[in-house]
């Protein structure tokens, strides 16, 4: 699972966005702001996940709001930093 310093495998990151995402599908608002904010829809979201840089997008979305980030953190018992060092490494842009 997520490790307790601030590096963190690919895997792990994935999976976290996908927690993430979950989160967001938890609360009908959560996940309404955030298809707003990508310009998805229900219907495209499932074809949206499949394209480079969405779980990258998931969290850079969580990161963009401080209570949302914190009670997500609190709830997967993580710190908020490894939300920031999952969004590197899933970061289409960064060359490995």
């Amino acid at each position: 699972m997520y490790t307790r310093s601030d590096r963190i495998a690919r895997d792990d990151a994935e999976t976290l966005a996908v927690d993430a995402l979950a989160f967001f599908a938890e609360d009908p608002e959560t996940l309404g702001r955030f298809l707003t904010a990508t310009g998805l829809g229900p219907e495209t979201l499932r074809a949206a996940a499949a394209e480079p840089g969405f779980l990258a997008a998931v969290l850079e979305h969580l990161m963009g709001d401080e209570t949302l980030l914190l009670v997500f953190a609190e709830r997967r018992r993580i710190r908020p930093t490894m939300i920031a060092a999952a969004r590197h490494v899933l970061d289409p842009l960064v060359e490995r």
